[in-house]
């Protein structure tokens, strides 16, 4: 009989688990797809908690009614599921948001829904965060060819997006991409009677993450918009270094000076918003896959959400790219320059060091070829005081009785007297030069 997971656990069928892998197995189920039963009105906010701890998003959460003992340990995740009189509400923490998904049943066309919600307006205006996303997403029954016109009440007169979505055409979403007085924008979706729970859920979170993760991605286009004058003015900088280095009568040393104060700038700036344009990327990745999964068909007459956001959405997404890689590639430039500078200014040095060896050579050539005048002369020293003391020796024989003309005798001796002294040092000039080299003589 096979056994559970759980019996396999407690007799020890598995060596002991990773200390991660409850937690990675889990992931799936970090974000369970909710439940709607249509019709359905949802409320969904995505704010901002820059600054705002969970402690501070618990308090807030605390003050709905009926919850009884909201424990900050209930939010050590990332989701939780609140029940609620009249429906339920979710939140969930991301990296940099917080989304608030309000679901509940849905009032009639004619009046303003916020006038109907289960949670107060002032609850939701007094939700910690700032406000990047807010929509109203109407979940109707219907046929799907009539989606237009049951979308009508709920968006009003003007120009609409819609699209088709799923294999076969299960459903449509009809939308203007417009805010409202009251801050919202609205969706309706259309779905024909017996469309299960489940998939009314992931319709709505498709949707709801696309907006989301939309403004997410945008953040990085201000950003780029603001680089975009600063980037021309680094890249002008660069172009005069560069033909400055063709230049004959060029400064090295300034030039390597400027080229640094550029590089400390565009590094900053790579430092300060790279992060932004990483996840401005990631979360445009997010959109386009959200995107595929509706599987989009048209509407004759209209446009599908595909196509409208691919209008402004993709541009803004494609500045923000360049921007980024113009960034990386200004750098990779400045260093580029920066390294033939330094070699510029290498071979500048080494050039001079040469110059400054063979000075020290000639010195040197100089300073031997007179050291071996002087060694002449000193020979010629050397040998008229040995001959010196060889007439005092010979005058002393002299008075001592031995027949010897100390004149003479002195006279005779001087060359033999040469000789010695120049063998001499001829025998110290050999040891020195056999141990150190002789120094060459050319220039």
């Amino acid at each position: 009989m096979a056994r559970s997971a759980t019996e396999n656990r407690e007799v020890g069928l598995l060596p002991p688990d990773d200390p991660l892998r409850v937690q990675l197995h889990n992931e799936l189920h970090a974000r369970p797809t909710p439940r709607i039963r249509l019709p359905a009105l949802v409320v969904h906010l995505a704010v901002r908690h820059q600054g705002v701890s969970r402690e501070a998003e618990l308090e807030h959460l605390r003050r709905l009614s009926g919850l009884g003992e909201l424990e900050l340990d209930q939010l050590a995740g990332t989701y939780l599921r609140l029940r609620l009189s009249g429906g339920s509400l979710r939140w969930e923490r991301h990296t940099e948001f917080s989304t608030y998904t309000l679901m509940q049943s849905l009032p009639a066309p004619e009046t303003d829904p916020q006038e109907h919600l289960v949670v107060g307006a002032d609850w939701l205006r007094h939700i910690p965060g700032h406000t990047l996303a807010a929509l109203e997403l109407v979940m109707l029954h219907g046929a799907v060819e009539e989606a237009l016109e049951l979308a009508r009440p709920w968006l009003g007169p003007g120009p609409v997006v819609a699209s088709v979505m799923g294999r076969g055409g299960h459903s449509c979403v009809v939308t203007d991409f417009r805010l409202r007085p009251s801050g919202f924008e609205r969706m309706v979706v259309v779905a024909p009677p017996g469309t299960s729970e489940t998939r009314a859920g992931r319709i709505a979170a498709r949707l709801l993450e696309i907006e989301a993760y939309r403004m997410m991605a945008l953040l990085g286009f201000p950003v780029a918009r603001a680089l975009r004058e600063r980037l021309l003015g680094w890249e002008q900088t660069l172009a005069q270094i560069t033909a400055r280095l063709r230049e004959a009568d060029r400064a090295d040393a300034e030039l390597l000076e400027a080229l640094e104060a550029l590089a400390a700038q565009v590094e900053h700036a790579i430092a300060e918003h790279s992060y932004r344009f990483s996840a401005s990327a990631a979360y445009h990745a997010l959109v386009r896959a959200r995107l595929a999964e509706l599987r989009e068909t048209p509407i004759p007459g209209t446009q599908t959400l595909g196509e409208f956001l691919q209008r402004r959405f993709s541009p803004a997404m494609a500045t923000i790219e360049s921007t980024a890689s113009r960034l990386l590639a200004l750098s990779q430039r400045i260093e580029r320059a920066g390294a033939l500078l330094r070699t510029r200014v290498d071979i500048a040095l080494e050039t001079q060091n040469q110059e400054l060896l063979a000075r020290l050579h000639r010195g040197q050539i100089l300073q031997y070829q007179l050291q071996r005048t002087v060694e002449g002369l000193s020979i010629a020293a050397i040998s008229y005081y040995v001959v010196g003391l060889l007439y005092y020796l010979f005058k002393a024989g002299k008075e001592a009785g031995l027949p010897i003309a100390p004149e003479l005798a002195a006279g005779l001796a001087i060359p033999g007297v040469i000789a010695g002294v120049w063998w001499v040092s001829r025998r110290i000039h050999h040891q020195l030069f056999s141990r150190y080299g002789e120094p060459s003589k050319g220039s």
